[in-house]
């Protein structure tokens, strides 16, 4: 059944789950995945993702083929895999999760370029594209970072992006966390510090062809919640989505999805 919205998506999966099915599986990206992760949760269900969407990182993390008739084979060949989320409250009470990456600065700006203006741009084209023009009007942020399990708080320098994983990548390959796993009951905090447009256009080759940044560039932690405050009105997102205004606190939730994932030995790498 096709659905035409993310909250026509969400309704289903909660009958369907009322209904007494214990396997939901849907095709689409990153997004659809966690629609149907929101309701799923606290239930015994399985979640199963067909990837067809803009970037498809976390179908990537799990080891899905990035074409789908190869993602379904695997998928029914799969096994149930035991996944974290990242629970994000945001400064309006509200609390979300998401499943591969978010953050507030440049990569928020441009989940929203990519959503309004880019979506017909292929992979991480759609995302380098509205990276760009979100940068034409982008002022440096500064964050402090705290990481409430140990007391240590991080002053950052000038950023780019205060970004938070649950996924090696983001953006439809970029590597912003190489170690990150979706099960080890961690999340990977990224600071990328800002920079000029000549020095983001020195990238862009090596962005382009194998997601790479370079770790120089970057710090990176890994904790099991942190809270972010920028130093002006900034939103914070979640797999590409809006969730909501800063400050904000994210804590991992591990365990809380069962999802389909291919057995181990039939991993698909699928491009970089």
């Amino acid at each position: 059944m096709e659905t035409s919205s993310r909250q026509e998506l969400q309704d289903l999966a909660c009958r369907a789950i009322a209904d007494g099915n214990r396997l939901l599986i849907a095709m689409g990206g990153d997004g659809t995945l966690q629609a149907l992760a929101q309701e799923a949760i606290g239930h015994e269900v399985v979640l199963g993702v067909i990837p067809a969407g803009g970037g498809n990182d976390f179908a990537a993390a799990l080891g899905l083929a990035e074409e789908p008739v190869a993602a379904a084979r695997l998928l029914l060949a799969g096994e149930v895999r035991t996944i974290d989320v990242a629970r994000a409250t945001t400064d309006d009470g509200k609390a979300r999760i998401f499943l591969g990456g978010g953050g507030i600065g440049l990569d928020a700006e441009t989940a929203r370029y990519a959503n309004e203006h880019y979506g017909s741009w292929p992979g991480r084209w759609r995302y380098v594209g509205s990276a760009l023009h979100a940068y034409t009007h982008f002022q440096p942020l500064r964050v402090q970072v705290e990481f409430p399990e140990n007391g240590v708080v991080v002053n950052g320098e000038e950023l780019l992006t205060a970004g938070v994983l649950n996924t090696p990548t983001y953006g439809a390959g970029i590597r912003f966390a190489p170690e990150a796993r979706i099960d080890d009951g961690m999340l990977d905090v990224v600071l990328l510090e800002y920079l000029r447009f000549g020095q983001i256009l020195g990238m862009l080759p090596r962005l382009l062809i194998n997601g790479e940044i370079e770790a120089a560039r970057m710090k990176r932690f890994r904790t099991p919640r942190v809270r972010l405050t920028p130093d002006r009105e900034c939103m914070f997102h979640g797999d590409g989505e809006i969730f909501g205004p800063t400050p904000v606190e994210i804590e991992v939730r591990r365990g809380s999805v069962s999802v389909l994932a291919p057995r181990a030995g039939k991993v698909s790498r699928g491009k970089p």
